[in-house]
């Protein structure tokens, strides 16, 4: 019989399975859901719904480069040892390689891409039911540059922290060291001018209540925090931190000194911001042993 799109549909809602492979379910028990989604089970597929509410917060990031597009991603598992899981790689490079050839430019629109199962969506659900571990694109960024512009890239701890910097003017190896500059300073903001003012207005309070506390008079108070904010701009903005290849100049001296300008930058760390869940090992293996 035929199978439907509404049937297929009704399958991935109740299973979490890909869509190729609840065409296959339906084609092979008559369309009948009750059966599709038995062979799916026996099939091990849809087990990766029941891995949607686990916390995925191990990973890669990594970054595609063709001409003057590029594209750096994260792609979360839920233990490090899938990172070097080659069929988890190879979901990346897959991944990476679709988007860098697409007109896609959001999460949304990378996930709904024609890959090998169906979508990008569907490989990865198809590969969550294989490696057995909740498997999430977590984001993405499209980077385009001008031919006077160069891409910096950078790996750190294979695949930990990613990151990527256009640079105009300056080679490809003064790009890379910003790029590395940023791996190892981690800093929030490019530029003075990105720092919104509500965060300037905090460190600002704080620096204040400090030197009061210091016993200083509010005049003296009020250029001492001045004085601190930029210390504190030194430290969060990329192009005023020290360069760590020469401390006595900074990252933006070390750009113009190589007839550069800085662009853009775009830092990705793996699992910075979710909340991980903290679990006794031996319960984590006894699940992993058990398939929940």
């Amino acid at each position: 019989m035929e199978v439907t799109a509404s049937q297929v549909k009704d399958l991935r809602e109740r299973t979490g399975a890909g869509m190729m492979d609840c065409k296959k379910a339906l084609a092979e028990t008559n369309g009948d859901i009750e059966k599709a989604i038995d062979w799916l089970r026996e099939k091990g597929i849809a087990k990766s719904a029941k891995k949607e509410s686990r916390i995925a917060a191990e990973g890669l990031a990594n970054i595609y480069v063709k001409g003057n597009k590029a594209v750096i991603l994260e792609v979360n598992s839920e233990t490090d040892f899938v990172s070097k899981n080659k069929e988890f790689t190879d979901m990346i490079d897959i991944i990476g390689n679709t988007i860098l050839e697409s007109n896609a430019n959001t999460l949304e629109e990378a996930l709904e891409l024609p890959s090998t199962d169906g979508t990008i969506k569907d490989l990865i659900i198809a590969k969550t039911a294989k490696i057995g571990e909740k498997l999430a694109l977590r984001r993405i960024k499209v980077v385009e540059k001008s031919d006077d512009e160069n891409f910096g890239t950078y790996l750190h701890m294979g695949g930990r922290i990613a990151v990527l910097t256009v640079i105009k003017g300056a080679n490809e190896e003064v790009a890379k060291d910003v790029a590395m500059q940023s791996a190892a300073m981690h800093p929030d903001y490019v530029f003075i001018e990105d720092v919104p003012e509500d965060v300037i207005a905090k460190e600002r309070a704080v620096q204040k209540e400090l030197a009061m506390g210091e016993g200083k008079p509010a005049d003296i108070a009020e250029k001492i925090v001045e004085g601190r904010i930029k210390k504190y701009f030194k430290e969060i903005c990329l192009v005023e931190q020290s360069f760590i290849k020469d401390s006595d100049i900074s990252v933006n001296d070390y750009i113009k000194k190589n007839n550069g300008e800085m662009v853009s930058m775009v830092r990705y760390e793996v699992g910075e911001g979710i909340e991980k869940r903290n679990e006794n090992f031996a319960e984590e293996v006894m699940n992993q042993v058990k398939g929940n």
